[in-house]
């Protein structure tokens, strides 16, 4: 049985751990934020140490086993219902994910302070920290390149066709996923959409110069598909 002292100093880490993790989903204004993560750090380790050490005096009690996973083990599986009080579905588009995930390693984290488990709490902390703080810009960078891109012109009856296009887009061809071609309300004139994919901003606008250079080419405007 540990004491007092060794309790309230727990406690005082969970909390410390999942205000950490907390603060950064507070920058970003999540509904589960600061409080949110070190109050569902704090009650994990509680949890925790009620689970190991609460029912101490029964021990020496005919017929009783004392099994310090039990009530900690639903911590696991109940901390399910705050996850998915974040997950939001916006569109096509599912919001909240991550939060959720840090939801369940704040208590995670709980459990291990609660334990004892000092470094690994820690460790795990720095870890998360690092996972959300950190590897959001590649994580940005990558879905930017992933995410699909489209090109709408306006170009002279019959002007431009898929060589043309091959042309201008060079080795980025293989990233046109559609090229359509309707008659414009002109006569005169076709309107034409390009959709590409896995490229770039940047590389899409150097497209778009190209393909605006063209003298066939009367307009060229960038949407996101």
């Amino acid at each position: 049985m540990i004491g007092n002292g060794e309790m309230v100093a727990r406690l005082a880490l969970a909390a410390l751990s999942g205000s950490v993790i907390g603060l950064e989903r507070e920058r970003l204004l999540w509904a589960a934020g600061l409080r949110t993560h070190m109050l569902v750090c704090v009650g994990s380790c509680l949890i925790m140490i009620v689970s190991a050490y609460g029912f101490g005096d029964v021990l020496g009690a005919d017929h009783v086993v004392l099994d310090p996973s039990r009530i900690a083990a639903q911590v696991v599986s109940g901390i399910g219902f705050l996850g998915a009080g974040t997950i939001l579905l916006r569109g096509e588009v599912v919001k909240g994910l991550t939060t959720a995930a840090s939801l369940w390693g704040v208590a995670a984290i709980g459990l291990a302070v609660g334990s004892g488990l000092y470094v690994p709490a820690l460790t795990t902390t720095a870890l998360v920290v690092g996972i959300l703080a950190g590897v959001k810009p590649f994580e940005e960078r990558w879905r930017a390149r992933m995410r699909t891109q489209t090109l709408r012109l306006t170009v002279r009856k019959d002007a431009l066709s898929i060589d043309t296009l091959q042309a201008a887009t060079g080795e980025r061809a293989s990233r046109v996923r559609t090229f359509t071609v309707r008659p414009s309300a002109d006569p005169d004139y076709d309107e034409v959409a390009i959709t590409f994919v896995r490229l770039s901003r940047t590389s899409v606008a150097a497209i778009a110069a190209k393909l605006r250079a063209l003298p066939d080419v009367v307009t060229v405007e960038e949407a996101e598909a």
